[in-house]
Parts: structure tokens; C-alpha cells; sequence
């Protein structure tokens, strides 16, 4: 039954990936509220788009797992939700049906891209310090997440949240102790502290399961009678380099096998789709995926389990809001914090080509984009390796993807 997934082969055990997809789902279903409550802003109906939410997630997850066999999850991405609002829709007025079309025409075209092997190309023209860069990046990008969760780092203002605290000593300490499940374990006795102090106010989110029934609006929602308007393509080719682009980051950081990562963006183009076909913002593989990964979840059976829960949780929402932020922001905090320092062996030939690499390290995390900081990075690598002659260390492909860059921010530019 899990051959499919070599576990033998990756030095792990059906017990240790499923705790690893428990951890990595625990740290991304704040995803089920937030992702509806965001599409909620520009009209979509909440109560439907949470059932997309959860359909778009387990599918995708599924997939990573049995297609790529890796251990990420496949979920609507903060960014691609924002973007979705406030772009397409309130940016370049189109109706959120309209932008519903735009998502399965970015997703077509997304699947082209991936099944051709032009994201292979890509990845494989990125050179190392990049791509070194770029899992530096989002492992700040985490810590900032991890710590706003906690409830210490709030409008770029610091404060004190000592059961958040609590919560990251009690990771540290697990984690420095080797204890099989720690993040896991971590996370239910800092809930059990949450609510010990925060009685008071012990009110699950609601959910009603008939509103199930009306789902199906959302199947029919896409409108694209503007599908020839200048506003509607230039939504198109932002968001599909959002997701180009995001994918390539994500992967390249969680999962150094090559050919996994191939099958990883067929995935991520797959699930780009589906998410506008369901009713939703695309779906990408986020960056809490680390939180599992971290816990020890090598394979796809991780991704499988966090799949399950995803459907589960059409019965469970109401549980998960007894989870709070603190809970999980100190496993994300130290993901983070894992992914930095497997990556300080950065080598480069002089001082000046820290330039670019500095861009994406601190831009990223700054920006709260991981394109926008991938870009200002990878506009600025070739510039900095013609100037100190160092020419050869380019390629016509990765002159193409500054290109590509350089068109995105104008883009953002154009719509803002």
C-alpha cells in the first residue's frame, strides 16, 4: 500500500509522515477562514467558497503526494487570494466572476508552461547562490509569519505574548530533544495552555455543512465576457507570473530532487486550474509545508495524510478554530529558522554579487511577496555578473526570466 511512496528508500516510517502531515496541516487550516473571509471583500460568497477552499486543498495535496511523491501541501496562497481582491477585481475593476475566468485562463496557460517543460528549464537555469537566496528568504518569510502568530510582532511593532513564548521554548526544547512528534505535542499543550488562561472566551468560528448545497453557484460562476478587454490580460499575465514564479521558489526551497520537482509543477499548474474551475484563488505549494518537513515528512504520504484531513475538515472546521495562532506560530518560527541555517554556505566569487543575493534574502520577507523579492534579485543577477565580467556565469534563459521579472513589476505598476 505505501511502496508508492519509498519510505524505505527516504529513511522514514508510515508513523512518522503521518504525524508530519498532521503538524503541516494543523499549521496551514487557518487557510479554511481566512482564505473565504479575504474572497468575502469582493463578493464571493463565503459560505461556498470554503467548500472550494477544502476541495481545491485536498486535491491538490493528493496530488502532490502520488504525482511528485513530496511532502507539500497544495493550498489557496495568502498572496493569490490578496491578489485575486485586490487586483483582479478592485485594482482592474473587474466582477469576481470575471475574475474567476481570468484564474482557469491563468491556469490553462499555466498547465502549458509546466507540461511543456518550460518551468524545468527555468529551475534548471537558476544558479545555486540563487536558489540558496531564495530558501534564506522565505525562511525569514516564515519567521516574520511564525512571530506575528505569536502574537510578538504586530504592525512591524513588538509586544509580549509570553504564551506564545511559552510555546516556542516548549518547540525548542522538544525539538533539541529529538522527541518524535514534537511539533505536534508542542502545538496541543500550548492550545491546552491558550484556552487554561482564556476561558472566557472559548467561541468556535460557526459553520453550516447544508450550506453545501449551494455550492455548485460557484461551479458555474467564471463570466468571460471581457475575455478580450486589455484589463482582463494584463490580470492574466500577472497572475500567471505570480504563479510561475511562486511555484518555482517554493519547491526549489523545500525539495532539492530535481525530478520530483518537475512533477511538482505539472502539479502546481493542475491545481492553478482546478482552483478557478472550483471557485476559488489558485492554489500553490505553501510555505507551511516547512512545519511538516521539518517535523521529519520526506514523501508524498505526508502530503496523502494532510489530503485527508483537508476532507475531514468539511465535518471538523469548527475544532480547528480551537487551535489558536500561538499554537502554531512557534513551529513555523522555527521552521524558518531551519531553512536559514541549512542554507549559510553561500559561495560567491566577489563581494559585489552579494548584491542580488541580499535583494531576495531581504526583499522577500520585507515585501511580504516572495515574487517581488525573487524579482528585484534576479533583474539585478545578470546586470551584477556583466559588470564584474563575469559573463559566462548567465545564460539566454536566465536573461529571459530577469526579463520576465522586469515585466511583472511593470505590471504591478500598471495596475496600481
Amino acid at each position: 500500500m505505501f511502496k508508492k511512496f519509498d519510505l524505505t528508500q527516504f529513511g522514514t516510517t508510515v508513523k512518522q509522515e503521518v504525524l508530519a502531515g498532521i503538524v503541516s496541516f494543523f499549521s496551514v487550516s487557518y487557510i479554511l477562514f481566512v482564505n473565504p473571509s479575504i474572497l468575502a471583500q469582493v463578493g464571493v460568497p463565503a459560505e461556498y467558497s470554503v467548500f472550494s477552499t477544502i476541495f481545491v486543498a485536498a486535491i491538490g495535496t493528493f496530488l502532490m503526494g502520488v504525482m511528485a511523491n513530496a511532502p507539500l501541501v497544495m493550498a489557496p496562497g495568502m498572496g493569490e487570494n490578496a491578489f485575486f481582491a485586490f487586483t483582479l477585481v478592485a485594482g482592474l475593476g473587474l466582477t469576481w466572476q470575471e475574475g474567476l475566468a481570468a484564474v482557469v485562463v491563468t491556469g490553462v496557460l499555466f498547465v502549458l508552461v509546466a507540461f511543456l517543460g518550460i518551468m524545468t528549464l527555468f529551475s534548471e537555469s537558476i544558479p545555486k547562490e540563487l536558489k540558496q537566496a531564495i530558501t534564506i528568504g522565505i525562511g525569514l518569510f516564515l519567521i516574520l509569519i511564525g512571530l506575528e502568530n505569536m502574537g510578538i510582532l504586530i504592525d512591524r511593532q513588538i509586544y509580549f505574548n509570553w504564551i506564545g513564548l511559552a510555546g516556542l521554548i516548549l518547540v525548542v526544547i522538544l525539538k533539541k530533544l529529538n522527541v518524535k512528534g514534537g511539533f505536534l505535542i508542542a502545538i496541543l499543550l500550548t492550545t491546552v495552555l491558550y484556552w487554561l488562561v482564556n476561558r472566557q472566551s472559548f467561541e468556535p468560528i460557526s459553520f453550516d455543512l447544508t450550506a453545501l448545497a449551494g455550492y455548485p453557484e460557484l461551479l458555474s460562476a467564471p463570466d468571460y465576457s471581457r475575455f478580450l478587454d486589455f484589463e482582463f490580460w494584463l490580470g492574466v499575465f500577472s497572475l500567471l507570473m505570480l504563479l510561475i514564479f511562486e511555484t518555482i521558489g517554493m519547491l526549489e526551497a523545500f525539495i532539492p530532487d530535481q525530478k520530483r520537482t518537475n512533477q511538482g509543477y505539472k502539479v502546481g499548474a493542475i491545481s492553478g486550474l482546478l482552483s478557478g474551475l472550483l471557485g476559488t484563488s489558485p492554489a500553490i505549494p505553501v510555505a507551511e509545508s516547512g512545519a511538516g518537513i521539518a517535523e521529519g515528512g520526506k514523501t508524498g504520504l505526508t502530503a496523502v495524510t494532510v489530503s485527508g484531513l483537508f476532507l475531514l475538515s468539511i465535518v471538523i472546521t469548527p475544532f480547528l478554530s480551537y487551535i489558536p495562532s500561538e499554537a502554531v506560530g512557534p513551529v513555523i518560527v522555527v521552521t524558518g529558522g531551519s531553512m536559514i541555517i541549512g542554507n549559510l554556505n553561500i559561495k560567491v566569487k566577489t563581494i559585489v554579487e552579494w548584491i542580488p543575493l541580499l535583494l531576495i534574502i531581504l526583499l522577500i520577507p520585507l515585501t511580504g511577496s516572495i515574487v517581488e523579492g525573487m524579482a528585484y534579485g534576479f533583474i539585478a543577477f545578470p546586470i551584477v555578473k556583466m559588470l564584474t565580467g563575469e559573463k559566462q556565469d548567465t545564460n539566454k534563459v536566465l536573461w529571459i526570466i530577469s526579463l520576465l521579472f522586469l515585466l511583472t513589476l511593470i505590471s504591478t505598476f500598471l495596475i496600481n
